[in-house]
């Protein structure tokens, strides 16, 4: 991603930059496209330093450098949420915030504002991403103008995908999914996740499959191993559970690790076959691109493709984890253009 122009008046859109943000739990990133593909001036702010997005959002336009690029304000603005988004009113799942679309977007002086779930931007950045901006994790081939199958742990699970525009057997053009799939209930699929789950049930009422594939549940899923094994249990948080598992300090850490990388590992199988997503699935998120080699080594494709008569059929579909660092801007603004191009 880069940015050349310093002036509204050399942006390479008409209206001028374009706010980009991507608004997750924990963090919200914010970006300036200047021009097509252009994306550059890219913030992160922590949600929980703001009352509201709208104060997030100011808090962006206000840094010297992006108020010195905006001139006298940005038009037309793009937000991609870690929330379902179908109509007007947005509250996170995940977080306090909440907002009406139309109100952001007079308070904060757009002609233009669309809002989109998280995933569904992400969704529509698979096209465009290249090759050093993917790794494929295990076999399988992609097949041209099939669905594509999106996954990703960070705060919460999302799950999209997207669908070719078949015309006259060419696909022209994709539809994104607007999926929770990641609040599907949990399904265990050994001993051992039978007993993570029943510990999980002295928690919770329903276990999603979002409470064990997100930080918390990596947390869960250490509680519980600790529970089934009788042993005493630490204070401590995903950050520490995931370190110690990749030094290799930690035998029960590594564990937990494993699990996780292995109940993902039948997520995504159950999304390539619901999908028939034989142009691939995709792994997005904070923590898997995290765990690096760790994952590809983890027992993920083994139990992806562990579905009885459908294992060949799975086979053949190709895993990728997504390394590009902000994938979500590209979704959105290709979303934003076409919201533009049919006004």
């Amino acid at each position: 991603m880069t940015a050349q122009p310093t002036s509204p008046l050399i942006s390479g859109f008409p209206g001028g930059p374009r706010l980009l943000a991507d608004i997750g739990g924990t963090n919200a990133r914010f970006a300036l496209e200047l021009a097509p593909g252009e994306i550059d001036f890219i913030n992160v702010l922590a949600c929980g330093d703001y009352a509201t997005i709208a104060d997030a959002l100011r808090a962006y336009l206000a840094l010297p450098e992006v108020a010195a690029v905006a001139g006298g304000g940005i038009r037309h603005g793009a937000i991609a949420i870690a929330n379902p988004v179908t109509g007007d009113c947005v509250r996170m799942t995940n977080h306090h915030w909440e907002f009406s679309i139309e109100a952001l977007r007079k308070e904060c002086g757009f002609d233009v504002l669309v809002v989109v779930n998280d995933f569904t931007a992400l969704a529509s950045s698979l096209p465009f991403l290249s090759d050093e901006q993917k790794r494929q994790v295990g076999g399988g081939v992609p097949q041209a103008g099939a669905p594509l199958g999106l996954i990703g742990a960070g705060t919460g699970l999302g799950v999209s995908g997207l669908i070719p525009n078949m015309r006259a057997g060419k696909a022209e053009g994709w539809t994104a999914l607007l999926s929770e799939g990641g609040h599907a209930s949990f399904s265990p699929v050994d001993p051992l996740e039978v007993a993570i789950l029943q510990y999980a049930w002295t928690e919770f009422e329903h276990v999603s499959a979002e409470r064990f594939m997100s930080g918390v549940g990596i947390e869960l899923i250490y509680r519980a191993l600790c529970h089934h094994k009788g042993v005493a249990r630490e204070e401590i948080a995903v950050p520490e559970i995931v370190r110690r598992a990749l030094d290799g300090e930690c035998a029960l850490c590594d564990e937990v690790v494993e699990a996780f990388c292995r109940m993902l590992g039948t997520v995504a199988g159950n999304l390539g076959v619901t999908l028939g997503a034989q142009g691939g699935i995709y792994i997005g998120g904070g923590i898997v691109p995290r765990l690096g080699a760790r994952f590809d080594r983890s027992g993920f494709r083994a139990r992806y493709e562990a579905k009885g008569r459908f294992s060949g059929y799975l086979g053949r579909i190709p895993t990728y984890v997504i390394t590009a660092q902000y994938p979500a801007f590209v979704g959105v603004s290709a979303i934003l253009s076409e919201r533009l191009l049919s006004a």
